[in-house]
């Protein structure tokens, strides 16, 4: 492992740090490393030995690394992904596949929970193994990245089935295949007529920034007309000029992007720092999308919140910063039985053609529905 100074250059401008691939090679793996770069808590420490023998393993990029308050462990960047004790606790509710991804696996690597889309996961690897992950059970396996011809079944079953019109592709980090795997992954789909959009999800704008290159734009625009970028900030200290250089060439090269915030305990759970992280991301051309009730998943409740508080959340945030900054607050339900929206009831009264809201502002306001145009209405 490469010492604590290689990891946190001083110079911004390191060559090796601006490499992708170095980036990957000296991922921090082991406590040993974790140690000569955070001083860590006897929590972390018990939770990153617990991490490297049973469940999801630990591995942070040095980019990453060097957003971590070492001196701090309320750092909201180092609760995404530094283990603690707390993982070992089970709560009740908690689950080992809380969206039912198994029960709705189609075929091998292929989840199918709408009628119009799909999720294909292509690979179990990441450049950070978020502590929160909802795929924890399966991720940083030992398998890697999946061949085409391990992927044929799924690719059959798409082709079989022209009421699929979009495809979600994820992991792991697809991010982390190379250009020419994502290309032929991404060209394979998109030689099936009927898929009208692709989403390639991928957290690499916020753990490991460099991997968005030109050639990678390049690739995903070659290999379809219709791909939106999905990302995962879920904390403003993650906009960074590196992390908002890379969405600025994904958008530059003609690449949407969106974004998917976790609510998560200790790391975002106010209203300011979710006005800043929303605030900062339109001004990166980011549209925020969902900010996702967190997963029940096995050994995370020390992460997740209340239903409750993320409708506070956004009551209190409606109104105060502009529509195109909200996402939609939804609760992916256990069980793999689909999103459902959350929000502020508006509605404080109706009957008949009148129907009495309240503002964000708490003022109250009647509504009058236009008369009937219905014969038999009055009847």
């Amino acid at each position: 492992m490469v010492p604590p100074t290689t990891l946190r250059p001083t110079s911004a401008h390191d060559a090796r740090f601006d490499d992708w691939r170095w980036q990957a090679q000296h991922t921090v793996r082991d406590l040993a490393a974790l140690e000569r770069t955070i001083s860590l808590t006897d929590a972390e420490r018990e939770g990153t030995r617990r991490a490297l023998s049973q469940g999801l393993p630990l591995a942070i990029t040095p980019y990453y690394l060097s957003l971590i308050d070492a001196d701090d462990p309320a750092c909201p960047i180092r609760r995404q992904c530094v283990p603690v004790a707390d993982e070992a606790v089970t709560v009740e509710g908690d689950l080992r596949d809380p969206l039912g991804e198994e029960a709705h696996e189609v075929a091998p690597g292929l989840v199918q929970r709408y009628p119009d889309r799909a999720l294909l996961l292509v690979t179990d690897r990441c450049g950070v193994y978020c502590r929160f992950c909802t795929r924890s059970r399966m991720v940083g396996d030992g398998g890697g990245a999946r061949s085409l011809s391990a992927l044929a079944q799924a690719f059959a079953y798409l082709r079989a089935h022209d009421e699929i019109r979009e495809v979600i592709v994820s992991g792991g980090d697809p991010g982390l295949m190379s250009d020419a795997r994502i290309e032929s992954v991404l060209s394979a789909l998109g030689a099936i007529d009927h898929l009208d959009t692709l989403r390639f999800a991928t957290r690499t704008p916020v753990t490991l920034p460099q991997r968005i290159t030109d050639d990678l734009c390049a690739a995903l625009r070659r290999a379809h007309p219709a791909i939106w970028v999905m990302t995962h900030f879920n904390h403003p200290k993650e906009l960074t000029p590196a992390s908002l250089a890379a969405c600025a060439k994904l958008v530059d090269a003609g690449l949407p992007v969106m974004n998917q915030t976790v609510l998560l305990r200790g790391v975002n759970d106010d209203e300011a720092t979710l006005e800043r992280l929303f605030r900062g991301l339109i001004r990166g051309r980011v549209r925020p999308y969902y900010l996702l009730q967190m997963d029940p998943v096995r050994g995370t409740s020390h992460l997740r919140t209340p239903l409750r508080r993320g409708v506070e959340l956004m009551s209190a945030l409606e109104g105060r910063i502009s529509g195109i900054a909200l996402p939609k607050l939804v609760v992916d339900t256990p069980g793999g039985l689909g999103k459902v929206p959350l929000g502020r009831d508006p509605v404080v009264s109706s009957h008949a053609a009148s129907t009495h809201l309240r503002t964000f502002r708490g003022d109250l306001v009647e509504y009058r529905d236009p008369p009937s145009s219905d014969p038999d209405a009055s009847a």
